[in-house]
């Protein structure tokens, strides 16, 4: 304001200083000085548009008879209708917006022989310094120029969609009343249903995601007659620059495209299966707003069963493990017309690159598919003891470990608890020189918890197996068995200096004696000492260090060829 004042002054004074020493001529015609031209100008006044401007009315010795300056408001009128002075009426045509001239009116053409009341005497000729504000005409229609469009366009803005979107608003000469940007946040409402004035419910219609536009309304489509009371005057065209963030339908479902998809894929997702995924998520306009790559983690949840938003519940469905696909989901089946307070604004759509680690079902059972040689002898059961190779990777191929590695067999009791549930399981039934493939839930496996640094957790296991070897195990429950009858005496041979009772050292020489000489079996895979260590403690009855022969007894319930102390 200062510097306007400043201005108007210096006019003034300039105005003042060309009429004190150069005496009015009498003028046949109007005379234009233009005095400012924009670099720009989209269009020219013609006969017939509706013009804005301010102006200052003067005599030409400087003297103001009138300014629309003073009254803080423009001037608004038609051109060539003869709601001017004639004079007026003639020079306005051709002025650009931002453009200023001055205008010298010869009395003919202004107020004549009569004047003007007591404002202006007769034959007087006026000055006026014009400058133009806006221009518009009642057969305007929506202006647009897209000045960015993305190379994908795949949908664009139609009636009664939901959108998105920045902008920044300006009258014709450019002075800014709003902009989405000052508030940081978008505009957000639906289009073409009457939530916007006419001409953005118009300009809007056709936009891409991504896409930048100039919209020009002329004032009819927008606040009209009367503005919007505070920062837009009345009969003002208005100018929006408009980029458009997101847009759906109440009516839209997901979309999914799958990106990759594995040949082959044996299997895919249902209702129920407990699944691990990366993901990255974003807005429409490709702002990230998670990403479970930046935790190096994967996100695990059961699908289908209302554990995430419910989009991602149905884009889950039907994938195979290593696909890679997009899945974009309007806010009714995300976070909705709240958001979630921070990342994801309100009434978003979200787009979700999904890669698929692993799915399982909690009902899964370890699959097994066999390579068997040619002759199959031993079959390994429960209490055998198995030497085996392995790899061992993830569904997704990471490698977890191997025996190749360390160049020696992974060795291990059936049954005894040695390794996961799912390898005993897998391992059940091979014969030497069987190679097995063996894919093992996580149930059946390392569970929830994973092993620290090695396997994730809920994460399903796939191991290649070759079975190097296999010794017979006892029966169930059994450490030891003689492989010959019994010897009716076997206290008194065990008890090698005849003081009738056992000690751990005659107890511990006398078994392995009957192992060397092939009379008697331990179990194999267990370290020996404390197979015999344990079964001179179950003799020892009354825990006194000794066995007498009454505490001396064979297990009642075996086969008498097979009996165990």
């Amino acid at each position: 304001m200062i510097r306007l004042t400043v201005q108007m002054i210096l006019l003034a004074f300039l105005v003042t200083f060309v009429a004190c020493n150069a005496p009015p001529v009498p003028l046949d015609d109007i005379v234009i000085e233009k005095t400012f031209t924009p670099e720009r100008c989209d269009r020219r006044v013609k006969s017939g548009d509706f013009v804005r401007y301010h102006y200052i009315g003067m005599f030409p010795d400087g003297k103001k008879f009138d300014s629309s300056y003073d009254r803080s408001n423009t001037y608004n009128v038609f051109v060539g209708q003869k709601q001017l002075i004639a004079g007026m009426d003639k020079a306005l045509v051709g002025m650009c917006v931002n453009e200023r001239w001055m205008i010298k009116i010869p009395p003919q053409l202004a107020y004549g022989k009569d004047g003007y009341g007591d404002t202006i005497p007769p034959d007087s000729i006026l000055h006026f310094d014009v400058l133009m504000l806006d221009i518009w005409n009642t057969e305007d229609k929506v202006q647009i120029k897209t000045y960015h469009k993305p190379e994908s366009c795949v949908r664009t803005v139609q009636v009664s969609d939901y959108v998105r979107y920045h902008y920044n608003g300006t009258l014709l000469d450019g002075t800014l009343f709003d902009s989405s940007h000052t508030r940081m946040r978008t505009y957000d409402t639906y289009v073409g249903i009457g939530w916007l004035i006419a001409g953005m419910d118009q300009g809007l219609l056709g936009m891409c995601v991504g896409e930048k536009r100039i919209i020009t309304l002329p004032p009819f489509l927008g606040y009209g007659e009367n503005g919007d009371g505070s920062d837009i005057p009345a009969q003002a065209s208005l100018v929006f620059d408009v980029v458009l963030l997101d847009l759906h339908n109440p009516k839209d479902e997901i979309t999914v495209e799958v990106e990759s998809l594995p040949d082959p894929c044996p299997r895919k997702s249902e209702v129920g299966d407990f699944m691990r995924y990366h993901y990255n998520g974003s807005l429409l306009d490709g702002t990230l707003f998670d990403s479970s790559y930046s935790r190096n983690s994967t996100y695990d949840t059961y699908i289908g069963k209302g554990y995430v938003i419910a989009g991602m519940d149905q884009g889950l469905l039907g994938v195979c493990v290593g696909e890679r696909r997009r899945i974009v989901i309007p806010p009714h089946l995300a976070y909705g017309e709240e958001g979630t307070g921070t990342k994801i604004p309100g009434s978003a759509v979200l787009v979700f690159d999904v890669h698929i680690i692993d799915f399982h079902n909690p009902s899964d059972t370890v699959e097994i598919t066999s390579v068997k040689p040619e002759k199959c002898g031993k079959i390994a059961k429960r209490g055998d003891f198995v030497k085996y190779h392995y790899n061992a990777t993830l569904m997704d191929g990471t490698f977890i470990g191997s025996t190749h590695t360390f160049g020696k067999t992974y060795d291990v009791v059936l049954g005894a608890g040695q390794v996961v549930i799912g390898m005993e399981q897998g391992l059940i039934g091979m014969c030497v020189g069987e190679k097995r493939k063996l894919v093992i839930p996580p149930h059946l496996g390392y569970g929830e918890r994973g092993v620290d640094g090695e396997v994730p957790g809920s994460a399903v296991l796939v191991f290649d197996v070759e079975l190097v070897d296999l010794e017979e195990g006892l029966p169930e429950g059994y450490m030891f068995v003689w492989n010959s009858d019994v010897s009716p005496n076997l206290f008194s041979e065990m008890d090698k200096n005849k003081d009738a009772q056992l000690d751990a050292t005659e107890f511990s020489d006398y078994i392995l004696q009957q192992v060397e000489e092939g009379k008697g079996r331990l179990a194999p895979g267990f370290d020996p000492q404390r197979i015999i260590e344990n079964m001179y403690d179950n003799q020892d009855r009354n825990k006194d260090g000794r066995i007498t022969e009454d505490e001396f007894k064979l297990k009642a319930d075996e086969a008498a060829t097979h009996d165990e102390l």
